[in-house]
């Protein structure tokens, strides 16, 4: 402190190496006080947002009471093409070779400015009298249960960043999966299974791999676990060697009380803490993931819904991860996400060269599961507590790519969602006479976000996560005004 008055007279001339290490612990001293302040003001701020910091999956209460206790995702990888499956066109089929009014938005240069109708007829299904395409029979045969929305749109028309808009709500990779994030919040009515788990083709990844369900800036607790449909359904589970009994109990208990102490000489490290308790969670899997994914005790009627017996192994795989996801969900998992067949390619729903042979050889191998996982989640009394959600990442163009295929197109997609507090049998939005631009009650990816949040008991905005200084929230509320479509809820039930 005696130096603080003539400080500048020392800067003038040299400095002693007492008063240079004085001076300059000084500065290090102050830098090491700003972080523990950063710090600690840090935590001063999410302490007082109301939102604790979680680093388990035991299971935890909403905001609110929701109508859904869990999701099931089917994600259609390529982007369906919306005027062809569930959005009919008759101007567009009456005026198809013919030049689009308007030049339209294209990625691919075989594009041509011709309008082409869907080359399939359409039919009514159900009392609802939904009009869907003749190629997804199984999908009419659920129509009164779907909610069906002709008017979703998006921010990007490439597959990685579209795929990383309809999971996270926006197109840069980093940032948590929707299924993270439900996982973060309400944690896991089962403790011997993951909160988050993802049912992919065992050949390999469709479009961005495992980015897809990535918890970004979340714990990796929270990630999304893959379960096989083919082969052994979790893999690395197990000892490669056989054990003597009790053996592997023993070897594990170790391991915990090591554990425990390594954790307790390093209190708030959030990583380890997440890696033990994987750990453990893969010890208690040995047991119940093996017991929840054993079909053994399927009827013969059970398994032929599904077409795990069809002779087609592509559809018997898709139906196999469709009833992967009921047991998975009765047994108390809070949302499992599923792939399609890596079928006529990784992305199977990218049809650019024929919407005539192309789409209806990846509607074979979906159609039929998808409808049979509605219908048995209705017949167990789940439907009403599942969100099922069906859908690409964005649609197609109505005009021609090379004669026969269509290209990307982000303004304008149709989805289905099922279950969990949805109408049924309704249709809801509108697209433009060709299908091009959603214009009717228009729906965002952030929008639907914040609705199936709504359903599962959270407000997205009041959900936070502390990232680089920011409370970060599922729908990017700082970016997006994301709303809740309450045009596509039922009411709730009335109480008494």
């Amino acid at each position: 402190m005696k130096h603080s008055k003539d400080c500048g007279s020392h800067l003038r001339g040299p400095l002693s190496r007492r008063e240079l290490l004085e001076m300059s612990g000084l500065g290090f001293g102050s830098l090491a006080l700003s972080y523990l302040l950063q710090k600690e003001r840090l935590s001063a701020a999410t302490q007082s947002s109301g939102q604790p910091l979680y680093t388990d999956v035991k299971p935890r209460r909403g905001h609110f009471d929701g109508r859904a206790k869990a999701v099931i995702q089917l994600m259609q990888n390529g982007g369906p093409s919306q005027m062809d499956l569930f959005d009919r066109k008759p101007l567009l089929t009456k005026q198809s070779g013919k030049p689009h009014p308007k030049e339209v938005e294209t990625i691919q240069s075989n594009n041509k400015n011709i309008l082409m109708g869907a080359p399939f007829e359409f039919k009514r299904y159900g009392k609802s009298g939904m009009e869907l395409s003749e190629i997804i029979p199984g999908i009419g045969s659920v129509a009164d249960e779907l909610c069906l929305v002709r008017s979703m749109f998006t921010h990007h028309q490439n597959h990685p960043e579209a795929l990383n808009m309809m999971q996270t709500c926006k197109i840069f990779p980093g940032r948590p999966a929707m299924g993270s994030w439900l996982s973060y919040a309400l944690g896991t009515d089962n403790q011997n299974l993951p909160a988050f788990v993802v049912l992919r083709d065992p050949a390999g990844y469709n479009t961005s791999g495992k980015m897809v369900w990535s918890s970004g800036f979340l714990p990796a607790l929270y990630q999304g676990v893959e379960f096989s449909s083919g082969g052994t359904p979790v893999h690395h589970l197990n000892p490669a060697l056989p054990l003597p009994p009790g053996s592997q109990r023993k070897n594990l208990d170790l391991l915990a009380k090591m554990n425990t102490v390594h954790q307790r000489q390093r209190p708030g490290e959030s990583q380890l803490e997440a890696r033990i308790q994987n750990y453990e969670l893969a010890a208690r899997m040995q047991v119940a993931a093996a017991e929840v994914l054993d079909f053994s005790d399927e009827s013969e009627a059970t398994r032929k819904l599904y077409a795990l017996d069809s002779p087609d192994p592509l559809t018997a795989g898709y139906g196999t991860r469709c009833l992967m996801a009921r047991r998975l969900i009765e047994a108390g998992v809070r949302f499992v996400q599923i792939f399609p067949p890596l079928d006529p390619q990784f992305q199977p729903w990218d049809s650019h060269t024929s919407i005539k042979t192309e789409l209806p050889t990846i509607c074979a191998h979906t159609d039929q599961p998808y409808a049979a996982l509605i219908q048995d989640l209705k017949g167990r009394g789940l439907l009403d507590s599942t969100i099922v959600m069906w859908t690409g990442e964005f649609g197609r163009l109505p005009i021609t790519q090379g004669g026969g295929g269509r290209d990307h197109n982000h303004h304008a997609f149709s989805l289905l969602m099922a279950g969990g507090g949805f109408k049924k049998g309704i249709v809801y939005g509108e697209t433009d006479e060709f299908g091009y631009r959603s214009v009717v009650n228009r729906v965002s990816v952030p929008d639907l976000h914040a609705t199936i949040f709504h359903l599962m008991g959270l407000d997205h905005n009041e959900l936070t996560y502390p990232h680089h200084g920011i409370q970060e929230t599922p729908t990017d509320a700082k970016v997006n005004d994301a709303r809740i479509v309450r045009e596509l809820l039922e009411s709730p039930p009335q109480a008494g």
